[in-house]
């Protein structure tokens, strides 16, 4: 067995952030997030309501941010998978 953590979101090879989901829950956060995003766009009319649809869409997606940071690979900048640091 490894020691080595099962991360929902794995570091992306280059640059900072993270790639796609590695497991079901990180599968299941995504979908959620996209799921989520659907009924906000349909029930605050980005052009009726600009302010309501960006408060929603930033409070959805700070949540994810926050469950990719707790979840995921630590963040830093990657040059590629050979890198030694």
């Amino acid at each position: 067995m490894s020691d080595k953590p099962k991360y929902w979101f794995p570091a992306k090879c280059y640059g900072w952030g993270w790639g796609p989901p590695s497991t079901w829950q990180g599968w299941i956060v995504l979908a959620g997030y996209l799921l989520l995003m659907i009924p906000g766009i349909i029930i605050i009319d980005p052009k009726v309501n600009m302010i309501n649809f960006l408060l929603y869409t930033t409070a959805l997606t700070v949540i994810f941010i926050i469950i990719c940071w707790c979840k995921g690979e630590p963040p830093r900048w990657r040059w590629g998978k050979g890198e030694d640091n």
